[in-house]
């Protein structure tokens, strides 16, 4: 169970951390205190919902069918190992955050604003429903929902320490190399989980 825990937290972190559109608006509205803390609430819920979709529903249709199965299983390692490659070729080419100075914006409006930037974006249902959901299909049914969970654990430690920690973190990723390391630490994530679920096919 520890081990579908910590791969559920590694697949799930690391779809989570690769820059993007949504981290750098938290990031961004964190730097200039724009109600971090329901940013962070709403990813992390949307987060959660969908994971919680794709191991309830996806994986245990997967893992009911053993042609599905493989499938999943060698499709996930190919888009894990892409998205390493992915990750590698963003540090070799080396990336910073910019944020402009705006103004406060409502509450309203931010709260509108994170679910259009969460939900708009088509590789938030394929990395959590369809992606996590197949690898989770490789666990005994009890063992996904601890895959699950490590993956939920996985968004609300980075989202928490994304939005809280947004005004420590600014002048770090304005520099090539924190994202260069962090694109790293992605890439060898992703690969290493790519290579133990074709191992463990």
């Amino acid at each position: 169970m520890k081990g579908a825990f910590l791969q559920g937290f590694g697949v799930g972190g690391g779809l989570i951390i690769a820059i993007g559109a949504q981290n750098a608006f938290v990031l961004s509205q964190g730097i200039k205190k724009n109600y971090p803390l329901v940013i962070a609430a709403i990813c992390i819920l949307c987060d959660a919902t969908l994971i919680a979709i794709g191991v309830g529903g996806v994986g245990t249709a997967v893992a009911a069918n053993s042609l599905l199965s493989g499938i999943a299983t060698w499709g996930g390692a190919i888009f894990l190992f892409w998205f390493g490659l992915n990750s590698l070729r963003s540090a070799l080419k080396g990336g910073t955050l910019e944020s402009s100075e705006e103004v406060s914006i409502p509450l309203k409006q931010i709260v509108m604003a994170t679910f259009a930037i969460t939900l708009l974006n088509p590789h938030v249902y394929f990395d959590t429903i369809v992606l996590l959901g197949s690898i989770s299909g490789q666990f005994p049914e009890g063992e996904r929902l601890i895959f699950g969970a490590g993956a939920i654990t996985a968004s609300i430690i980075w989202f928490l320490s994304l939005a809280l920690g947004a005004r420590l973190l600014s002048p770090v990723f304005k520099k090539q190399i924190s994202w260069k390391i962090l694109d790293m630490f992605v890439c060898l994530t992703m690969w290493g989980i790519a290579l133990s679920l074709v191992l463990n096919s």
